[in-house]
């Protein structure tokens, strides 16, 4: 049974918002543990048939801001109302048509959960040259014995540019402003493909290279067209009315399934909870083209919706799954999971002293909700994040 958050007087609503974060962990302090989360759930209410787009934004593989971790921590929660808004999405589909789709949010009556939020506050400043601190820390993946296995399997390359992640059989999840630029949808989304590596045959051989076996085996792009796109309209209005990078992701559904293994999402486990304080992610960064490029590092701040770190990446890596690997207490094995997307870049004010971060859309249980309904078409199905 599910009952609607509609009504819920504001004080209640308060502390709903607060508690969908709580977790409870399980199993020995040495050993990382994904915490089990009070899910809510977000069902579609209405579908608007809408324009068809005119597909002339052009596309932009980072996204910048000024608006750091104080900013994001000091804006005020939204109304149930305004969360209803900024999960509420648009489709569009192949032949270019369409749709809006209003959501309602409920919880579970007979699991306590709840709907949580944080909103920011973005604006459109940027730093040319960013987005390496250091040293540079990046690996770039070669050999197919690596590019066609699981981690390094799951990332694919967007016609448009950027990076995505196979979470489904037929779902890819990577940023919105690959596809959108927050007004109209960028130019080739009509036609969005996604690109997967595969070893460069030649002359009809097995792909090994006998001269000279340490040199590695070239690799192409095999496509798959893109069936619809899902993007909620939190990114659609936050870059027009200031309200920030809390939404930049989207859903892509292909038209045939990939028969790769996928990676599953996950709710965002607090910055203090993750292995090590770490995330990692492969992206093909377009400094290095053709190669799909690896990196982890220490998560630097955090807000409820944003991951803040310094992991080296370029433009390209936008879209790229943030993952980390925990124990799964019911299945009594480690498990990777997605708990955020990669964005782009801010630039910010600390205390009089400028920092620069690259930012991580965090997947929190309202967004899980969200994406694990737009994949399953079933809440029932969304009940573990």
């Amino acid at each position: 049974m599910v009952l609607s958050m509609e009504g819920i007087p504001g004080l209640l609503y308060l502390l709903l918002l607060s508690a969908t974060g709580q977790v409870s962990s399980y199993g020995a302090p040495w050993r990382p543990t994904w915490p089990a989360y009070r899910l809510p759930v977000v069902l579609p209410q209405s579908t608007l048939n809408l324009a068809k787009p005119d597909f002339e934004a052009e596309a932009k593989l980072e996204v910048s801001s000024s608006c750091g971790p104080q900013c994001h921590k000091g804006t005020p929660l939204p109304t149930y109302e305004e969360v209803k808004q900024y999960l509420s999405y648009e489709t569009l589909y192949a032949n270019g048509s369409r749709t809006e789709t209003q959501v309602g949010i409920y919880v579970l009556s007979g699991n306590g959960g709840g709907a949580q939020h944080q909103d920011a506050e973005p604006s459109g400043k940027s730093r040319r040259k960013r987005q390496i601190y250091g040293y540079d820390s990046r690996f770039s993946i070669f050999g197919k014995d690596f590019l066609l296995n699981y981690p390094f399997s799951t990332s694919v390359k967007l016609s448009t540019g950027c990076t995505g992640t196979l979470v489904a059989e037929k779902h890819v999840l990577t940023a919105a402003h690959c596809i959108h630029d927050g007004k109209t949808y960028v130019k080739g989304t009509q036609k969005l493909r996604v690109g997967f590596l595969k070893p460069k045959f030649k002359d009809g051989g097995r792909g090994t290279n006998e001269s000279n076996p340490a040199m590695p085996e070239k690799m192409k792009f095999q496509w798959i067209r893109v069936k619809r796109t899902h993007v909620p309209k939190g990114w659609i209005k936050g870059n027009a009315n200031d309200i920030g990078m809390d939404y930049d992701y989207a859903l892509l559904e292909l038209k045939k399934p990939h028969k790769r293994k996928f990676m599953k999402i996950g709710v965002s486990p607090p910055a203090k909870q993750l292995p090590g304080g770490r995330i990692h992610f492969s992206g093909y960064d377009n400094d290095r083209p053709g190669n799909l490029v690896y990196r982890f590092c220490d998560v630097k701040d955090e807000t409820y919706d944003l991951l803040y770190q310094q992991c080296d990446a370029q433009p390209g890596a936008s879209g790229s799954g943030v993952y980390v690997r925990m124990w799964k207490r019911q299945q009594q094995k480690w498990e990777r999971k997605i708990i955020g997307i990669f964005s782009g870049h801010q630039w910010v004010d600390m205390n009089g002293t400028p920092q620069d971060f690259n930012v991580a859309v965090r997947i929190t249980p309202l967004k899980y909700a969200q994406i694990c309904y737009w994949i399953k078409g079933n809440y029932l199905d969304c009940r573990e994040g």
